[in-house]
Order: C-alpha cells, then structure tokens, then sequence
C-alpha cells in the first residue's frame, strides 16, 4: 500500500506519524474545551491542531508527489556534461541517484546509505536496485552499504556530490562535521556539490568553506512555508559548494556564503 502511494518512499514516517497524533489530542482538546464539565480547560489549542496537521499533510504531499520535481531543481543547480561520476551520500530508494544518472550517460553514479527505516519507508538497497532498474539507470549505478562519516573511496574521485536529507539525521555535530570532512575528501579538484537538508545548513557552508570551496544557500517559498508550519525548528534549503568555475545554474537564488 506505501509503495503504490509513495513510490520513492513516505520521508520519516515516524515523524509523520507523530504530528498526525499530536494534531489529533490537541485538535480534541480544541473541541473538549468550551464544555463546562472539563474539569481542566485548556485556551489555544486551535493553533498547534492546525500547525501539526499541516506539517503531516506538507510530509505527505512532499513525498508522494513533490520530491521528483524538486530532485530535479536541485540537481539543475550544478553544472553537467554527462561524464560525471556523482556520488549520492544518503541516497535511500536513490531518489537523487536516479535522476542524476539522467544526466550522466557517460559517467557513473554511486549511492552509499546505511539503510534506517527510521528515515525513509522501505529503505533497502534492493528496493533502490529495483527502482534503477525499472528504469533503466541500473547499469550506470553502484550501491553500496556505508557510513557518510566513514566513505569507503579514495581521495578526489567523485567530480559530483549530492545529498537530501540525511546529514542532519547523524546525531552530533562532530558526526555531521566527520561526514562534512568525508565528501569534501573524495570531492575532486573541480568538483561540485549539492546538499538539501532541513537543518544545519548554515554549520554545512562554514564548514565547507573552511575546506576552501565558494558556498551558496538558496531557498525557495516551499522552504519558507515549512520553516513558519515548525515554528521555525526546520529551515530547510539547499546548499551549492564548489571548486573552481562557479555553477552557471546556481547563480540566482535567495542567499550567498562566501
């Protein structure tokens, strides 16, 4: 039922599921409160009903409709010939990994995930082996079980690195600052690289800047909504680092790092 739904998987169904409850007691205590044989009344619960039910809702609609289309934006953001070798760190179902093998039929894409159900529903590495398969991508693609902190690849191999929500799901931040260190490691001396993510995108620039890349962080009114709905304990984005020539498709957008 979740895979004909959520063909590219429900993101954090916990998560999800945990806003659909919250939403739930505080929409019936909204409902309880004008009775007067509550023997506890509590005011402004009207807020909180709507604020859970659309960050639930928001969830759902991202994941069963909108994060193809955003996977492309994202992607357009860097620069393409069609040899590029892409690295995908947190690739989950491939979501990423699949479009971008799109764009390099001459290159190679590599996903590395340590597979949390916790993080995306049917999270396995034969599940995204189906997926490139169906649709044809399964020849440019290697999957492989591994921790971003500790990638298994040599120095400067991989001229693209991609990653969607999945950095900020390491528990601390020197596990983020390891991971971080990781891919601007097997970043080559040209490369580029693209991190959505819905936290901690300000500590991701500085910390690649350290490394000596150009950063820049882009969101679009999509990205604003969601940081109003949490109250503003998301603020997700998307952040474009690089060596070299700057990507000609990250030139416009929101904010800039340097």
């Amino acid at each position: 039922m979740l895979r004909s739904l959520f063909p590219d998987g429900l993101d954090a169904p916990g998560v999800v599921r945990n806003l659909l409850l919250a939403a739930a007691m505080c929409g019936l205590l909204a409902l309880l409160d004008p009775w007067p044989a509550m023997p506890v009344h509590i005011h402004g619960m009207v807020w909180p009903t709507c604020s859970f039910s659309l960050g639930a809702l928001w969830m759902i609609h991202y994941s069963a409709r909108g994060k193809r289309r955003l996977a492309r934006h994202w992607l357009d953001l860097l620069d393409w010939r069609g040899d590029e070798t892409v690295l995908d760190a947190g690739c989950g179902q491939g979501l990423l990994s699949r479009e971008a093998a799109r764009r390099v039929p001459q290159g190679r894409v590599t996903g590395v995930d340590i597979w949390s159900a916790e993080d995306l529903s049917s999270n396995t590495p034969e599940r995204l082996q189906l997926c490139a398969q169906a649709e044809g991508w399964a020849d440019l693609m290697a999957i492989h079980t591994a921790d971003m902190r500790h990638l298994p690849f040599a120095d400067g191999c991989f001229s693209r690195v991609v990653s969607s929500a999945a950095i900020h799901n390491l528990p601390r931040t020197e596990d983020r600052r390891q991971a971080l260190d990781e891919i601007v490691r097997v970043l080559a001396a040209d490369g580029q690289i693209m991190i959505h993510d819905i936290r901690h995108l300000g500590f991701y620039a500085r910390q690649l800047r350290r490394h000596g890349l150009m950063t820049r962080t882009l969101r679009t009114p999509q990205d604003l909504v969601w940081t109003v709905i949490s109250l503003g304990l998301l603020r997700p984005g998307t952040l474009v680092a690089w060596r070299g020539t700057r990507p000609q498709s990250s030139r416009t957008g929101a904010s800039t790092s340097r």
